[in-house]
């Protein structure tokens, strides 16, 4: 198997080599160098009801790489619990922790109680502003939803169509911010990690057509990611935007859509992210 690609990291100066000292018998031991958490992540897997078999492959190979699995939306391609029943199928084969947002296309049926429930078991985790702890890592995840990036979002104004589309975003992006201080109360030594489906920032949806991007993320997600100190934050949705980007405040952002990996020459779509 090719080795995938992985997260630009910024070289560290190289420390000299300094003598030891001996150690005495009576000496603490040095604590033990922790392993860092390898995170796999990808959107947008988009599985259908003629898919029974295709996703064997992937899911062995996360659980061989990775120590946990993110799945940031569009699990399903339309909507029909029955995808979701293929898809639990497939999940089988899958024997590290997985985290899960739904997607846009997850809820385009009505179906999206229904898909959460053929998925959810002991080791699956669905996130809907809520948050969870896996090895000493906390994982807190909405859907997300649009309304545009920075000084072109949308605002409460107008119609009370238009009110309604802005308060969606408002509430899912409160939601976030409820499961990551929820971490902070219950578990402040954990690294935290954010979850979702549509985008917190403009630079990881550039590449889309400009004029849907209002559709694709809204900078109101981005505000609990500064706010609570956040790691780094996963999501998919824009299909052909841009793989990585950062915050105002510097929170690294991943676009992991299944297709953007793809093309960046990934030889499993999933992105691998150590904590």
């Amino acid at each position: 198997m090719e080795q995938q690609p992985q997260p630009h990291v910024t070289p560290q100066p190289v420390q000299p080599l300094q003598p030891t000292a001996p150690q005495s018998a009576d000496l603490p031991a040095l604590p033990a160098q922790v392993k860092p958490v390898r995170i796999a992540a990808v959107g947008d897997i988009h599985v259908r009801e003629t898919d029974k078999g295709k996703w064997v492959d992937f899911f062995k190979a996360a659980s061989d790489q990775a120590d946990v699995l993110l799945l940031c939306g569009d699990l399903t391609d339309h909507g029909y619990a029955k995808e979701a029943e293929v898809l639990a199928e497939e999940m089988r084969a899958c024997t590290i922790p997985v985290v899960c947002v739904l997607g846009n296309h997850d809820h385009d049926k009505d179906e999206h109680e229904q898909i959460r429930s053929c998925l959810l078991r002991d080791n699956v985790h669905f996130l809907d502003g809520d948050a969870v702890v896996i090895k000493n890592v906390g994982f807190a995840g909405v859907k997300g939803f649009g309304g545009g990036f920075d000084k072109y979002m949308l605002s409460m104004f107008g119609e009370v169509s238009n009110k309604a589309f802005v308060q969606e975003a408002v509430d899912e992006a409160l939601k976030l911010e409820a499961g990551l201080s929820r971490l902070d109360t219950e578990h402040p030594e954990v690294k935290k990690i954010a979850l979702l489906h549509y985008a917190p920032i403009k630079a990881t949806v550039e590449g889309e057509p400009e004029a849907i991007h209002p559709f694709l993320g809204c900078s109101r997600l981005a505000e609990p990611l500064n706010r609570q100190n956040v790691l780094a934050c996963f999501h998919g949705h824009a299909h052909i935007g841009t793989l990585e980007g950062e915050t105002s405040k510097g929170v690294k952002v991943f676009n992991v859509a299944k297709p953007i990996l793809q093309k960046a020459g990934f030889a499993m779509p999933f992105f691998l992210f150590d904590v």
